[in-house]
């Protein structure tokens, strides 16, 4: 049982010895504002110049990375694919260009053109660079173009020696932008079953057990090509925990793949037998992939996370308490379905908002839902008890940060993403509680700055949800059974709480934020 403390006075007793905490600053912004302020926050520490740059140091002929050496004499390759490895490709020719031969990079669609129009100019190739771009993945889909990309960046890698260095850029949305289906599996009949995966609900990690399956760069096809070179992968992850196999399908971490584990998705989503036979042709191999020595393969490659959600939210909470809050972070790694994790956003608003001694059966249900969700029991125990001497301390206002990708299940054809559905569906929760600035303010967004098929990036809500959508003739429960969040939000008060930043040219996940203003509690 974890160490959750309930009584005020036994508080007061434990921590009486400690140095005593100051006071984050006042601010005179208003709960939204700050919000929004420590978001912003959250996308620029993982700004692709800026972790590229961070990640190597040049010294003469040779670079340091992750604390490992490497001599440089024209040797240099750079292959890349992903939302934000343009930037990144930017960045590194300016480090390390009078060293590079060649260079191929698979992006998003229009994305330098957007760039440009953005005034973000300095994530784009000088015109004389040697890196070609291929753009491709419309919609965030694979398609021939980003196949095409995935077929230079192959021929590209299996041309090195041992003599060569191959740098490999990787960021969200990398395996949509490096298609490679192991034959006789047709790039549609792959999508297809992505696809089916993403509608039914299925988590980032399952769609990429799957497609690294069924793929010949994905699971170290992409290092066994480039053997015997040495391979030196820079990652921008966009996966919960950071697993190098898993991020853009882990292209450079020799992988095991079993057929049984992939199959185990399907059928937990009930599509074992509607998988064409393609694929189940593919999966009855006993190696689907090429594969070289892997002890020989794995000890040429160095792989280092130089971005992720944990960066993010570290930075958040040094913006946050600028700002005035204190800041905690709950998790990096929050999951599952959308309905559960809003729930469990909406007991800690409760238990963090109470004028007196919350109810054990508020802790209860927190501690029951948080595995369900990716919360450790212990996160949950450590952030109740900030919360408590918070309280009894008078600290003041508290910032409570998360990160992850929570899922939902697709029961309607509305517009919206997660983290507006996840927005709204918390402001339900927040019912009857104080509205802001002395009440509790929500928000999540993704680091992307798009979320679903839209403009927006997520949303802000907080306890005058309902009650403003009931004023303004909106029925709540109609928008969530449509996944109509989007709708919902644009509609309401002329969208004054979607999370619309633009362009942000990166992608670690989301951010969930909670902003509990500072409690006068009642002691007895």
């Amino acid at each position: 049982m974890c160490p959750v403390v309930h009584s005020s006075q036994s508080l007061h007793t434990r921590y009486t010895t400690r140095v005593s905490i100051s006071k984050p600053p006042l601010c005179k912004m208003s709960m939204d504002s700050r919000a929004r302020g420590v978001f912003a926050a959250a996308v620029e520490a993982v700004q692709p110049d800026t972790v590229v740059r961070q990640s190597i140091e040049r010294k003469k002929d040779s670079v340091i990375i992750d604390g490992h050496k490497f001599t440089l004499k024209n040797n240099l390759h750079l292959v890349g694919f992903g939302k934000a490895v343009l930037g990144m490709a930017a960045e590194a020719e300016r480090i390390v260009g009078d060293h590079l031969v060649k260079g191929v990079i698979s992006v998003p669609h229009g994305i330098q053109q957007t760039l440009q129009q953005h005034g973000k100019g300095h994530l784009l190739l000088k015109e004389n660079s040697r890196i070609k771009v291929i753009e491709g993945a419309k919609h965030n889909l694979p398609d021939a173009d980003a196949q095409e990309a995935a077929e230079e960046i192959k021929q590209l890698a299996s041309r090195l020696t041992e003599e060569d260095l191959l740098l490999v850029l990787i960021s969200g949305g990398g395996s949509a932008l490096l298609p490679a289906p192991i034959p006789p599996i047709s790039l549609q009949e792959k999508l297809d079953v992505t696809r089916k995966l993403a509608a039914a609900g299925a988590t980032i990690q399952e769609l990429n057990t799957v497609r690294r399956a069924l793929s010949f760069l994905k699971g170290g096809g992409l290092a066994n090509f480039a053997h015997p070179a040495q391979v030196i992968a820079l990652i921008l992850s966009d996966v919960i925990g950071d697993p190098l196999d898993l991020i853009a399908s882990g292209p450079t971490v020799p992988t095991e793949v079993w057929p049984e584990e992939v199959l185990s998705v399907l059928e937990r989503y009930k599509l074992l037998n509607s998988v064409p036979s393609s694929v189940n042709d593919v999966l009855g191999r006993a190696s689907p992939r090429e594969s070289k020595d892997k002890s020989s393969t794995s000890g040429h490659v160095l792989n280092a996370v130089i971005g992720s959600n944990s960066l993010a939210l570290k930075c958040a909470g040094l913006r946050a308490r600028e700002l005035g809050f204190r800041p905690v972070v709950l998790a990096p790694g929050v999951c599952g379905d959308v309905r559960s994790v809003s729930r469990l956003y909406g007991l800690l608003a409760r238990f963090a908002c109470s004028r007196e001694e919350p109810p054990p059966e508020l802790a209860a249900e927190m501690l029951r839902l948080g595995p369900e969700v990716g919360v450790e029991s212990w996160d949950l125990c450590r952030t109740m008890q900030v919360f408590e001497e918070g309280r009894t301390e008078g600290w003041g206002a508290t910032c409570l940060l998360a990160g992850g990708e929570p899922t939902v299940e697709l029961t309607g054809k509305g517009r919206g993403g997660r983290n507006q559905e996840l927005a709204l569906r918390v402001g339900v929760e927040l019912r009857g509680l104080k509205h802001p600035p002395n009440g509790p303010v929500f928000l999540s967004g993704g680091t992307d700055g798009q979320d679903g098929p839209t403009e927006a990036a997520g949303a802000i809500t907080d306890a005058g949800l309902c009650e403003e959508a009931q004023a303004q003739g909106l029925d709540i429960e109609t928008f969530l059974t449509n996944n109509d969040s989007y709708t919902f939000f644009s509609r309401l008060s002329a969208g004054k709480r979607l999370l619309v930043p633009g362009l942000t040219c990166t992608n670690v996940m989301d951010v969930h934020m909670l902003l509990i203003p500072p409690i006068p509690i009642n002691i007895r």
